[in-house]
């Protein structure tokens, strides 16, 4: 039997040293409005999605792999690449390549100012 979800994430989590400051980061970096909500032992900020139930994750105070050592995870832009890439530059993240074409669109490798490995992706 093969494995063969419809979606193969279902969730991802940030391990974050300040969640005030790091959801004011990814707030400012995605033009969003990130949402407090205690979900299970901890205290999280979760990112938005247009439908109920859409795949997303939340960011929650943890210890963060640092220097871009630990997984990447993919986060959608609203915008141009560029543009996203300036907004992490000024919020305090950090651009580690330049941009990379794949078929479905844009990506960039930055980490967030805790040093989660993080990619800006705008299609």
């Amino acid at each position: 039997m093969t494995h063969t979800p419809t979606n193969f994430t279902v969730w991802t989590e940030i391990p974050v040293r300040d969640l005030d400051r790091a959801a004011r980061f990814y707030g400012a970096v995605f033009g969003t409005e990130l949402t407090r909500q205690v979900m299970g032992p901890n205290e999280t900020a979760i990112f938005p999605t247009q439908a109920p139930g859409g795949i997303a994750g939340h960011l929650y105070e943890g210890k963060p792999a640092g220097d871009g050592t630990g997984p990447t995870i993919h986060l959608a832009l609203p915008d141009s690449l560029e543009a996203g890439l300036a907004r992490l530059r000024e919020a305090g993240g950090q651009v580690l390549s330049e941009p990379i074409a794949i078929p479905f669109g844009r990506f960039a490798y930055c980490t967030d100012p805790d040093g989660n490995s993080i990619g800006l992706f705008a299609n």
